[in-house]
């Protein structure tokens, strides 16, 4: 017997630990390996096995090194010659694309320089053709993980400047925070500074033009290209207006001509949103001088993945406000790598459309490799990019192009490998409040075409307010009148199913059954006479009720809907008149006397009723006036009714 529960036990707990799943608490780490030689580094990771995804293209890494004295690079194994004497933090954030496991973590490892015999050449390289300000990062956000962003300026003015930067983060469109600034890291003397910068937030004058995809509104200026403005305090107002958290720098003593690199390291917060084809942003503004206004103002556009997939497609579309969108524009997105040994002389896109975009609004917004549109009725012999619009999609082929592939020998620049086609929409005339998703098909010159991501466009639910009124009729009541007001809320002009909540104010007036009591009475005398008690029962109800419904729209003009009542008397007057009449035997046929008697109650909150409800409407179905009946089934007998009235919603 022992034995036998022996082995009882030792099955139940074999099951027991089958069922339970483990969290894999197994970090892949990267190490930084160098070789040095006086201040001459030659770097060199050990990374961690690639896991390849079934179907995917062959797994790689990208890198992104600092130097740590305010250089990085992006190639696998870079070199680099330190300028001055003294010891360095160099840094390595690794990327894993097509990759099954998370990024492998890194540490920073230190490097002593004490010989500079070798002369440096490798100062910060200009970027004045980007206006002397940009933003870039190492990777796109996933969720609970890290990400780089480099913010790098030059003074482009022909003095010594003293200046001021500001990166924004964490939108005010999405409830939770995105990121978490871990810490930042600069080379030039750059200082944090805490301010208060915002005072003049609630002056912004509130009439610009908006997008379409936040809930907050987003104004036009999207600063895709760094461009410079002169008004500074409405610059930060307004972006005080779309982001709820801000690093401000300062620095001194700045060259003419000089560029600098700031590193920023956020971790994406769990809660980030897990849309898949959102677009967040954070904004970037340079003040050269901090005497003068003129400043330069730069947005970081990232998609949210899953996973580091170059070839996805996004939209800006995750989050709009329906009533706001009709003549705004929405934009899309579709990225792509050329991950083969040899360059792509042909790329081709087939781009899903939603029906409810106007494809006669599509314009091109910017692509990579930059080339002219290919002239129509032509073969083209030089560089250009095709578009042919059909029924359901959109084909782009970029023609003549040269876009080398990240495995191509001498190819360092892994960004050189990739491209891009965005471009935007407008809505059609009606387009109802519908979730789309669309992907895209790439194609490299005759290779299989690579599946992207959906990207999603969805609303906001939105808020519709409506009032109605009407009359509703009891059968079993008598002499009843029952006229109410009420209003409503919903989501706005839901395409079909929805839920609807009502707050309906009513006064009632009816009459309860009269009754006839006969009895016999002795009389003084003792003679026996018939008395008669004729008892009649007015009611004058103020009656709330509060009906929750799902509804469901047929069409444009018909909707049905069911749910759920709660009905109680605000207020309840009774008022019961009695008449009794004493007649000279046993039989009606002498009336000797007659009295009346009158008997008022008065009662708040009482008498409450549940119930079951159907509703039909006629009209405008999702938003203006319509013609409603309804039928509520009581489960206190007697009070069944049916509801006729008009609703408009705004």
């Amino acid at each position: 017997m022992k034995i036998f529960l022996s082995f009882l036990l030792l099955l139940f707990s074999s099951f027991c630990f089958s069922q339970i799943k483990v969290k894999d608490t197994i970090t892949r780490r990267a190490i930084i390996g160098y070789i040095q030689n006086g201040n001459q580094v030659n770097f060199k990771p050990e990374t961690p096995p690639l896991i390849p995804i079934a179907g995917a293209p062959k797994p790689s890494y990208s890198y992104l090194w600092e130097m740590g004295d305010g250089t990085y690079s992006k190639e696998a194994e870079p070199k680099h010659t330190y300028k001055n004497k003294g010891t360095y933090n160099a840094r390595l954030a690794v990327t894993n694309n097509y990759d099954n496991g998370k990024p492998p973590a890194t540490r920073p490892k230190k490097v002593v320089v004490n010989d500079v015999s070798t002369p440096a050449n490798n100062t910060i390289a200009s970027i004045a053709d980007q206006n002397g300000f940009t933003l870039q990062k190492n990777c796109d956000p996933i969720p609970d993980q890290e990400m780089v962003v480099i913010l790098s300026y030059q003074n482009l003015e022909n003095y010594v400047s003293n200046g001021k930067l500001y990166l924004f983060y964490n939108e005010n469109q999405f409830k939770n925070n995105n990121f978490e600034l871990v810490d930042f890291r600069t080379h030039a003397g750059e200082k944090e500074v805490k301010e208060n910068t915002f005072a003049v937030a609630n002056e912004v004058n509130d009439t610009h033009s908006y997008l379409a995809s936040t809930e907050g509104y987003k104004p036009i200026k999207k600063y895709k290209n760094t461009t410079t403005e002169e008004d500074l305090e409405l610059t930060l107002a307004e972006a005080k207006k779309e982001y709820r958290n801000v690093s401000i720098l300062e620095m001194d003593d700045t060259n003419p001509n000089d560029t600098h690199n700031v590193f920023y390291t956020f971790k994406t917060t769990p809660e980030m949103i897990k849309d898949t084809s959102a677009t967040v942003t954070m904004r970037g503004i340079y003040v050269p001088n901090r005497s003068y206004k003129n400043h330069k103002v730069k947005n970081l556009e990232m998609e949210i993945v899953t996973s580091h997939d170059p070839n996805k497609m996004g939209s800006n579309g995750s989050f709009m406000n329906y009533r706001l969108v009709r003549f705004k524009r929405v934009n899309f997105k579709t990225r792509f790598q050329n991950n083969g040994e040899g360059p792509a002389r042909m790329i081709r896109l087939e781009t899903d459309i939603p029906d409810m975009f106007d494809k006669k609004t599509f314009q091109i917004e910017d692509m990579y490799p930059k080339c002219p549109i290919c002239p129509k009725e032509e073969v083209s012999t030089t560089s250009c990019l095709d578009t042919i619009i059909k029924q359901k999609q959109i084909f782009f082929t970029f023609k003549n192009i040269y876009l080398p592939g990240s495995e191509q020998k001498n190819v360092k620049e892994k960004d050189s490998t990739k491209g891009f086609v965005k471009y935007s929409m407008k809505f059609n005339k009606d387009f109802h409040k519908v979730k789309t998703k669309s992907r895209t098909a790439i194609i490299f010159d005759k290779n299989e075409p690579i599946i992207t991501n959906y990207a999603t466009t969805r609303f906001l639910p939105g808020i519709s307010i409506g009032v109605k009124a009407g009359y509703n009729y009891y059968p079993s009541l008598d002499k009843s009148t029952n006229y109410f007001v009420g209003a409503t809320i919903s989501p706005f002009k839901s395409y079909r199913f929805y839920w609807q909540a009502e707050l309906v104010n009513s006064l009632h007036n009816f009459d309860s059954a009269t009754t006839i009591t006969d009895e016999i009475i002795n009389g003084a005398n003792g003679v026996r006479r018939l008395q008669r008690t004729t008892s009649t029962t007015s009611n004058t109800n103020i009656n709330n009720e509060i009906p929750v419904l799902i509804r469901y729209n047929i069409n444009n003009f018909i909707g049905i809907g069911a749910g759920i009542q709660a009905n109680i008397n605000a207020s309840a007057k009774q008022e019961q008149n009695s008449k009794i009449e004493l007649f000279e035997t046993q039989k009606e046929n002498f009336l000797l006397s007659t009295k009346e008697e009158s008997v008022s109650a008065n009662k708040t909150f009482t008498d409450f009723k549940t119930g079951f409800l159907f509703d039909l409407t006629i009209g405008a179905a999702r938003i203006g006036p319509s013609l409603g009946a309804r039928y509520v089934m009581n489960f206190k007998e007697n009070f069944n009714y049916f509801q006729f009235y008009g609703i408009w919603k705004f």
